[in-house]
């Protein structure tokens, strides 16, 4: 009995020990199985971080690896079956825009537009209570529009198309408005036609004054409907209207003058020019359109860089003083690409200019292109530097003109009129030392001397004379060159004439048509009043 108890604990005890063998064998193999997963997905992750930065991306395919990882890791795999990027590449390349790599370029973002400045950049007149019916008075929402467009750097001023305003005398002011504003004009500006808005006569109507980087630009008009104030000066004598003596009296007629249903009232004697600038640096004017003015059309006083091109001037020919462009004590000045008609000079260049090029301007109706009138009642008259060149004339009283008065001191130097194209124009090329515009004038001593003046390839038709040199006895024209000159008469209602030369010293490069004999060639004898420094600018 004792025996079988001892060999029944010894056999429980014998399947004790080989369960406990069989556990521990089994958890071993287990370890080690759980081992080597863990190693090979550890070489798994490693592998996924070489494929971002080697140089060469592995493809696994259906390995193990590849399809333990393929659900975490979708988004790689078409990144790793791109080809080779190039060795100094930090990134892959790109895929495709629904499967992007994991890596890629911060992409190129427009900067945000810059945040407008105090207050907005851009100011409507409407906005300021202009009504733009072309009846009720805008005047004082064009001075409020200013008056905020003049507090912002390189803001604009609109005033909008399709619309009417009635403005009346009008200053857009500095010095104290901020630099480069833009006046955008591409509705249409009218005058009043009621003598009260003009009480006894100003200078001007609409004026620029003071201001640093000014353009003027859009497509608009500005109206100044000036034809009563035409009507009060009419007919209109010009200095060079005694050398053009009709055949006929009878035929020298000139057209009947609009009707005055505008006006209300006499206007008073003094007339506005309808845009002016002054005292200004760096101006611009461009694309609009300038009409009727009661006098001239644009003028610029005291400039410094002027840029005037693509606008357009329109008046009668037989409008009173309505120059196109005027400018005078103002320096730099670039004029292109205009149309210019009115009743006087197209351009007129006054005393203190100096370095004006003019260009491809088309003249006609009006009185030609003129330096001048000069040294009116004693004053000091300076020109200098001044181009007119590929200018097209048609129907002008004069072509390319200079004239001064008697008694008047200083000089003009340095001037070429080249490559100009005339159509029936009156007096094509004239220097004039005795002009004068009223029907008597008395006989001075001092004029302004004129030196250095070229005319080059000036060809076309006139009606009259085809030049006209009339230089003072005590300060001849001197340096007056002449080349490629062809003009030839077309026999209409005036009296022809061959060309005038007096005191006029200078030489022919070519022979021209008609011969220019009387121009004296050479140097004329020194003068006592020239050794002076009368004529000292």
């Amino acid at each position: 009995m004792i025996m079988r108890r001892s060999l029944s604990v010894r056999s429980i005890t014998m399947m004790i020990l080989m369960a406990i063998l069989v556990w521990s064998v089994t958890l071993e193999t287990c370890i080690a199985r759980r081992g080597r997963h863990w190693r090979h997905n550890h070489r798994g992750s490693s592998d996924l971080s070489d494929s971002l930065s080697t140089k060469k991306p592995k493809r696994h395919g259906h390995s193990h690896h590849s399809s333990h990882n393929n659900h975490n890791n979708n988004n790689n795999h078409h990144h790793k079956s791109r080809p080779k990027p190039k060795p100094k590449q930090k990134t892959p390349p790109k895929g495709n825009d629904n499967n992007p790599p994991v890596v890629s370029r911060p992409p190129k973002v427009q900067p945000p537009p810059l945040p407008p400045l105090k207050g907005s950049q851009v100011f409507n007149v409407m906005d300021f209570g202009a009504k733009g019916d072309g009846k009720c008075d805008d005047t004082k929402a064009l001075e409020s529009a200013w008056a905020a467009t003049c507090k912002t750097e390189a803001s604009m001023m609109i005033v909008p198309p399709e619309y009417t305003f009635l403005v009346g005398p009008i200053t857009f002011s500095g010095p104290y408005c901020q630099a480069n504003i833009v006046f955008q004009l591409d509705g249409t500006i009218i005058a009043p036609t009621d003598s009260k808005s003009w009480g006894k006569g100003l200078m001007w109507w609409i004026d620029f004054t003071k201001l640093k980087g000014i353009k003027v630009q859009g497509k608009g008009v500005i109206d100044g409907r000036g034809s009563g104030w035409w009507q009060q000066d009419y007919p209109f004598t010009d200095g060079e209207t005694k050398l053009i003596v009709p055949l006929y009296n009878s035929t020298h007629q000139h057209p009947p003058m609009p009707i005055r249903s505008e006006l209300d009232g006499r206007m008073p004697s003094i007339k506005p020019t309808a845009l002016r600038f002054s005292g200004s640096i760096g101006v611009e004017v461009t694309g609009i359109t300038i009409q009727n003015s009661p006098q001239c059309h644009l003028k610029f006083d005291n400039c410094v860089g002027v840029s005037v091109h693509d606008i357009v001037v329109s008046s009668p020919g037989d409008s009173p003083n309505t120059d196109g462009i005027h400018i005078q004590n103002t320096k730099d000045v670039l004029i292109h690409s205009a149309t210019l008609a009115c009743g006087d000079d197209c351009i007129s260049i006054q005393t203190g200019c100096s370095n004006v090029y003019v260009h491809n301007v088309n003249c006609g109706p009006g009185h030609g292109i003129s330096i001048g009138s000069l040294g009116k009642e004693g004053t000091k008259a300076c020109v200098s530097n001044i181009t007119v060149r590929d200018v097209a004339m048609h129907n002008t009283m004069t072509g390319v003109r200079i004239k001064t008065w008697q008694g008047g001191v200083g000089s003009v130097k340095g001037i070429l009129f080249s490559n100009i194209q005339l159509n029936e124009v009156e007096l094509p090329i004239v220097i004039d030392q005795f002009y004068c515009d009223h029907s008597k004038c008395k006989n001075q001593t001092s004029a302004v001397a004129v030196e250095g003046v070229t005319y080059e390839r000036i060809k076309g038709t006139y009606t009259v004379k085809p030049v006209h040199f009339a230089c003072s006895d005590s300060f001849p024209c001197v340096d007056v060159q002449l080349s490629s000159i062809e003009l030839k008469p077309v026999q209409e209602r005036y009296h022809m004439y061959d060309p005038f030369c007096w005191q006029t010293f200078g030489e022919l490069g070519t022979p021209t048509l008609p011969p220019i004999d009387c121009l004296q060639i050479g140097k004329p004898p020194r003068n006592k009043v020239h050794e002076s420094d009368h004529d000292v600018c």
